[in-house]
């Protein structure tokens, strides 16, 4: 909504504890106020919902449904209930809860998505479909959840997903529903599984209306053409929808060759730029194309870059957007025109053409309410096709014979104006339940205080299942049930006066969680090694890694380096060329205890059969960024992961998360522990946008963007809100001054020593001397002469090859560090002059080096 509609607290009845109809009444004066005339079955599901019924509301994309949702908020919040607004992905629930903390205060709004939690105990909760799905196993009818808006509820058909989306409706009697989607399909079952649940009437509002129609149509001409026409006819603001991050990208750059902005709205984009950090090393390619009005989005971003395209798309300055498909999703970027560049796409199992839902899920997202009358969706030929189109008609006007191109032989699913007409007809297919038993649903229900064995049983045979289907699950769920008793992760105990008969580990955290396939590998395998190896870290996190799911991208990436650098080598061996291709098919990404863990995963597979097709993945990402001292920007310099930066931000998270809630407190040693901190403060200074939002909202006077902080491993746990004092709290001083350190050390170690130069302070003090490149390496020259290398390692960051004193001479507070090289000799070490002032307010160089040189 725009900043000047009023607030909708400010239109709440002044009686402690008012009624429905007087909180109706004030609703209604509220949209009166801000302008907003209702639709039909906008007032229809309103009223519905203000006489205490379930409603699931199935209109078309710009029907104002979220205005719906925001009317039961309003009442929740008025009767002193809670309620909870979910959806699909992360960036819509960012963006949902940014307009409710908009309308309701950052006060009472609050955030969890797994990657961000902030103000989570608020009145209204703005949370993705596992987090609902989590409080309503773990907690069942005692849950503090009264209201539940579940948006984009065809997500209910996910195969992979779809289970969060039933749990809600099986576990939380004592909530009523809003459930909303533009292509539900038939919703009879629904209804009556909401009164069966909860004792409510339900209903469903459903309409076909749409208050900005749809235009289709069919383009026969290349892509840049289209857009250029497009354009030229006032169709803009473009959608550009591809179906790969790499293809988005390839456009963005493919259009920067047509006038898209004039030179008074290239200004206004340079003045709403003007101060926003592109700090990553994508961001001065993402900067160039929004300067020239087309913007990029899809999931491969960080988060802060998406939210600055939405912001810019909603203050309409952007032409064209090149994205993905996750425009059906719901993401508020008001468009004019829907241009699709193909009608198939990967599902991640098969190629096939779009399914109706989809397709009406992406096609209804063009047309601007208030602004068009008319919303645009144009659909590509083939590629193929439409190069054969031009050749026929050259071959018209010059007579010139030419060989027809074939479309291509993999990833290819053939379309034409046709199969656009079906899908325009087509209604949305039915709804099928993807109701599944885990180790974590079982460790949330089983935790409850109640008889959580049978909460158990209770939630399967509630489930949307067939009867066998029902049976397959119970035995499954007593299979993992038992895995999970071996171990003692769950415990059987005298009953409790609430029924109370098992609990899970008093040792774990509070929040320990078994949220992956293979969490329980995981715990089983830690018991194997040994806590005391200087390595012990190093394997941890091997096997955190291996139970996530591969970024497939990165892998990639990281494959090509090791096959560049094995050519390399084979090559100054003079390895015959068949040879050589023989030795390069053989490589793989780098699998650090890869015969321990597929050792160790095999055994675990024979105990548990239930483990089924699931397979162990090895790789080395969190571990080879900790190993080699890297921050997020010089990960992705190595790889070239710029268009995915995205992409390792989350399996950055993920790991997070495993070594923070699945990985037993009991099982981390003080290397472990710095890694648990290395990669939470890594998260907060690649994307601290969500935060600094809620942040600024709060606070008008406070920085909106923090977030260009370059990350990097800290030599220990860093707390940034402490107040460094070196006398007294030796500790969080020293914490801070060894990430200074050592990144001086990791330049050092690459021999750059300019650049490790550039990590100390600007003024040089006495009695440090003048440094400059030059000298430097005359002074390193004696120790590279018998050294291989300095070690950057865990074993090396040690805390014992660091030391703090006060020199008195000077009285400046020094650090000398021991440079632990790999022939154990650690006879040289670097002295530097600590900055107090520069430590404490976050100076990127607060260090002045004294000395480097032997101890001898």
């Amino acid at each position: 909504m725009k900043s000047t509609t009023p607030r909708i607290l400010s239109f709440l009845p002044e009686t402690p504890s008012p009624d429905n109809d007087s909180l109706l009444e004030a609703f209604l004066r509220y949209t009166e106020a801000a302008g907003i005339a209702l639709y039909p079955a906008q007032e229809n599901a309103i009223l519905e919902l203000f006489e205490g019924r379930n409603v699931i509301l199935n209109t078309p994309t710009g029907s104002g449904k979220s205005l719906v949702a925001t009317a039961l908020h309003f009442q929740s919040f008025a009767q002193k209930r809670r309620s909870v607004y979910t959806c699909p992905i992360k960036a819509l629930v960012n963006e949902k809860w940014l307009a409710l903390c908009r309308d309701f205060g950052p006060e009472n709004v609050g955030l969890s998505t797994g990657d961000a939690t902030v103000n989570r105990d608020a009145p209204i909760l703005c949370c993705t479909a596992e987090i609902l799905a989590n409080i309503a196993l773990r907690e069942g009818n005692q849950a503090a959840v009264h209201d539940v808006v579940m948006d984009e509820f065809h997500y209910y058909g996910d195969s992979e997903r779809g289970v969060a989306w039933q749990v809600p409706l099986l576990t939380l009697p004592q909530t009523r529903f809003l459930l909303m989607s533009a292509t539900l399909g038939d919703t009879d079952f629904f209804e009556r599984e909401l009164t069966h649940l909860n004792g409510r009437n339900s209903v469903t509002i459903k309409s076909g209306h749409r208050p900005v129609p749809l235009d289709f149509t069919y383009s026969e001409v290349p892509l840049a053409n289209t857009v250029e026409s497009l354009l030229h006819e006032q169709k803009a603001p473009v959608y550009v929808v591809h179906f790969t991050q790499l293809e988005a990208a390839q456009s963005a750059q493919d259009f920067m060759s047509l006038n898209v902005c004039s030179k008074e709205e290239k200004a206004r984009l340079s003045e709403a730029l003007e101060g926003f950090r592109f700090s990553s090393p994508y961001g001065p390619d993402l900067k160039k194309w929004l300067r020239h009005g087309i913007g990029l989005h899809h999931a491969g971003l960080l988060p802060k870059y998406r939210i600055l395209v939405e912001k810019l798309a909603q203050q309409g300055l952007l032409k064209i957007i090149c994205g993905t498909d996750t425009l059906g999703v719901g993401i508020n970027v008001p468009i004019r025109t829907v241009l699709l560049t193909q009608l198939f796409k990967f599902s991640g199992k098969k190629t096939a053409v779009l399914s109706a839902r989809d397709f009406h899920q992406i096609a209804g997202r063009a047309g601007r309410k208030g602004f068009d009358d008319v919303g645009w969706v144009v659909a590509q030929a083939p590629a193929h096709v439409i190069e054969n189109l031009q050749l026929e008609q050259k071959q018209a006007t010059s007579g010139k014979k030419f060989v027809k191109r074939k479309p291509p032989e993999k990833n290819f699913v053939a379309w034409d104006k046709q199969t656009l007409a079906r899908l325009i007809a087509a209604p949305p297919e039915r709804l099928q339940s993807h109701f599944r038993v885990t180790h974590g649903m079982l460790l949330n229900v089983l935790s409850r205080r109640s008889d959580g064995a049978r909460a158990m049983r209770q939630l399967i045979q509630r489930s949307h299942e067939s009867a066998r289907s029902k049976r397959q699950h119970t035995k499954r769920a007593w299979q993992l049930f038992r895995a999970l008793l071996e171990p003692r992760i769950i415990e059987i105990i005298p009953p409790s006066p609430e029924g109370t008969r098992l609990r899970v580990n008093m040792e774990l955290q509070e929040d320990f969680s078994m949220n992956h396939t293979l969490s329980l590998y995981l715990h089983e395998t830690l018991g194997l090694l040994d806590p005391h190896a200087p390595d012990y870290a190093l394997k941890v996190l091997s096997l955190v890694e291996s139970i996530l799911e591969d970024p497939d991208f990165i892998l990639r990436r990281q494959l090509d380096k090791v096959k560049g650098e094995a050519l390399a080598e084979m090559k100054a061996r003079g390895v015959e060329y068949e040879a050589r291709l023989e030795e390069l098919e053989k490589l793989e990404h780098p699998k650090p205890e890869r015969d321990f863990i597929y050792a160790t995963f095999n055994a675990f597979a024979k105990q548990h059969p239930w483990v089924e097709q699931e397979n162990i993945r090895p790789k080395s990402i969190a571990r080879e960024m900790f190993e080699e001292y890297r921050s997020f920007s010089d990960y992705i310099q190595i790889y070239q992961l710029h268009r995915v930066e995205g992409l390792l931000l989350r399996h950055l998270s993920a790991v997070h998360k495993v070594l923070a809630q699945s990985v037993p407190d009991t099982a981390k040693n003080e290397a472990l522990q710095e890694m648990e901190n290395y990669l939470q403060t890594l998260l907060r200074q690649v994307d601290s946008s969500l935060l600094d939002q809620w942040q600024h909202m709060l606070n008008p006077d406070s920085p909106s963007d923090r977030s260009a902080t370059e990350s990097r491993p800290p030599a220990a746990p860093l707390q940034a809100a402490q107040t460094l004092d070196p006398a007294h709290r030796p500790g969080p001083f020293l914490a801070r001054a060894r990430d200074h350190v050592f990144r001086f050390l990791r330049a050092l170690s690459h021999r750059d020593f300019a650049t490790a130069l550039e990590q100390l302070h600007d003024a040089q003090e006495t009695p440090a001397p003048a440094w400059s490149p030059s000298t430097l390496e005359s002074a390193m020259q004696p120790y590279f002469a018998e050294r291989e290398r300095i070690r950057l390692d865990p074993e090396a960051r040690n805390a014992q090859n660091t030391r703090l004193f006060l020199d008195e001479a000077s009285g400046q507070w020094r650090i000398q560090q021991t440079l632990v090289d790999p022939e154990g000799l650690n006879d040289w070490s670097a002295e530097f002059a600590a900055h107090v002032e520069a430590l404490q307010s976050g100076s990127d160089r607060a260090l002045s080096l004294v000395r480097i040189g032997s101890l001898l």
